[in-house]
């Protein structure tokens, strides 16, 4: 599974945005990766790169930091949708088969979107055009409306369904794990070497098939709700130790409760919408009043996030053993911390400004079932959670993540922490079994973020909060110290897992 994340932010400015960029860092000068990103936007996507060779994933996730005006040297690629300014990200998800279903469509072996992944997106494919929904495959994007107007999704559960002629998947997620079981299968057979209904049609691959460079994508749902979780034991007794001392690092109440707080649903953006530095007030020094400005300690959070697909009935909680039904994939998500605003204002509500100001997720949605082969055993939970919470197989995925960042004006990465999605203590299902245990009713499209993914050694903590520890203990990379990020830097996010 490869995760790519690209990020632009300027002090109180909107930061430019150039789409497109061949590299891990967004400069032509210093282009180290064979990806290129068509867009700036998340790409969760399974691909085989080596077909003899185990089930695994891998990802790679770049943020980038720069002060416009952008250097000349970073030209855009050309686009029919250039974008004003700069904050992208990319998922990318391999898996690699010993034997591997292959597509009629030409998909290279180093390719990110192969027949195996075929996640779920939504895109235009003219400015003026109606949204509508897709799925990747190579290096290009199958229209589901075409294929549902064809009367191709001839399935029990999509012969007369409108999903796929909708702005946005949420109508297609309401439908359930049978029906996103039957698309994919319906999708995987269309798309194969050996089936000739799409492959022999020229005039329906015409109309079906889109170059993906030709394409923007959009948000893929319609989020009416945005929860965030704090479900990493190592986060939060990292937090705890900061703000609270060694006394009582962590709450007693977090090991029984999956804490969370209710986001701001408005400002979940997909990847390569404007994003700018937010201000707000910060902890006072001595007798003066508290600091009002921007940002000065902006951070990143290495989270994902699962989209609820079929809802719950307000009063009606969700079992925690049949929670997994009712979630549909997982996307990569970003949700941008200010930490000094967020330590001035946290008690006793919670965040609030810290955090309101932008969420970005990926616009391509890989299924759990994509994931299952990368499936692992979660943490023992001690004390037991209370019985709602008792899973009959609690599960994490495994999956190895890395952090590098490229100080502005250097081309070398230094590699800042190592950590691992197992190591959330708290599992998504449980956490939307919880979310529902009052009686709240979920909706389909709903986001539920994992909070920062942190591991228990130093060199695997999941921001720079916690690596730096809070801004007393700079990092060393490559001659220049960072406590929090600047101007220009670039921050790499790589994962591998394998079973």
């Amino acid at each position: 599974m490869v995760i790519l994340l690209r990020e632009s932010l300027e002090n109180n400015r909107n930061v430019k945005v150039h789409k497109g960029w061949e590299s891990s860092c967004g400069k032509s000068q210093s282009m180290r990766t064979p990806f290129s990103l068509s867009k700036d936007y998340i790409q969760f996507l399974i691909d085989p790169f080596n077909r003899g060779g185990p089930i695994g994933y891998y990802w790679e996730f770049f943020i980038m930091f720069s002060t416009p005006p952008l250097p000349s040297v970073m030209s855009p690629m050309s686009s029919p949708f250039p974008l004003p300014h700069f904050f992208p990200f990319s998922f990318f998800l391999y898996s690699h088969l010993a034997m591997v279903l292959k597509s009629f469509i030409e998909v290279h072996p180093d390719s990110h979107f192969s027949i195996q992944n075929l996640p779920y997106g939504v895109f235009k494919h003219e400015p003026d055009s109606q949204p509508r929904p897709g799925v990747a495959i190579g290096e290009y994007v199958l229209d589901l409306s075409v294929i549902a107007l064809a009367g191709l999704f001839d399935g029990p559960y999509l012969r007369n369904s409108d999903c796929f002629n909708q702005p946005n998947l949420n109508t297609f997620l309401a439908l359930g794990r049978p029906a996103w079981k039957e698309a994919r299968t319906t999708l995987q057979k269309l798309l194969s070497a050996a089936e000739p209904i799409l492959r022999d049609n020229a005039s329906l691959r015409e109309k079906a098939i889109v170059p993906m460079d030709k394409v923007q994508m959009l948000l893929p749902i319609a989020i009416g709700d945005y929860t965030d979780f704090f479900a990493s034991k190592h986060h939060a007794k990292n937090c705890g130790l900061m703000f609270r001392g060694p006394e009582n690092p962590i709450n007693p109440n977090w090991f029984h409760i999956p804490i969370a707080y209710h986001g701001r649903a408005s400002s979940v953006v997909i990847s390569g919408t404007d994003i700018i530095r937010p201000r707000g007030q910060g902890h006072p020094t001595a007798n003066s009043l508290p600091y009002f400005g921007s940002s000065r300690k902006l951070d990143f959070e290495l989270e994902m996030a699962a989209v609820v697909g079929p809802g719950n009935e307000l009063g009606k909680p969700v079992d925690v053993n049949e929670a997994a039904d009712h979630i549909f994939g997982l996307v990569l998500m970003n949700d941008w911390s200010a930490r000094d605003i967020q330590a001035w204002e946290y008690v006793p509500l919670g965040p609030f400004l810290g955090k309101s100001f932008g969420t970005t997720i990926s616009p391509w949605i890989v299924t759990l079932d994509a994931l299952e082969p990368f499936a692992s055993d979660a943490p023992e939970q001690n004390p037991p959670p209370l019985p709602y919470l008792a899973e009959k197989e609690s599960k994490n995925y495994d999956i190895s993540l890395q952090v590098s960042v490229v100080p502005a004006g250097q081309k070398d990465a230094s590699v800042v922490t190592r950590s691992n999605f197992k190591h959330l203590y708290w599992t998504i299902t449980q956490q939307l079994a919880h979310h529902t245990i009052n009686g709240c009713n979920l909706r389909p499209g709903d986001l539920l973020g994992t909070g920062t993914i942190s591991g228990p050694e130093s060199e695997s903590y999941g921001c720079l909060l916690e690596l730096t520890w809070n801004g007393q203990k700079p990092l060393s990379l490559g001659g220049t110290n960072r406590t929090f990020l600047e101007d220009g830097d670039e921050v790499v996010f790589t994962g591998c897992c394998k079973v």
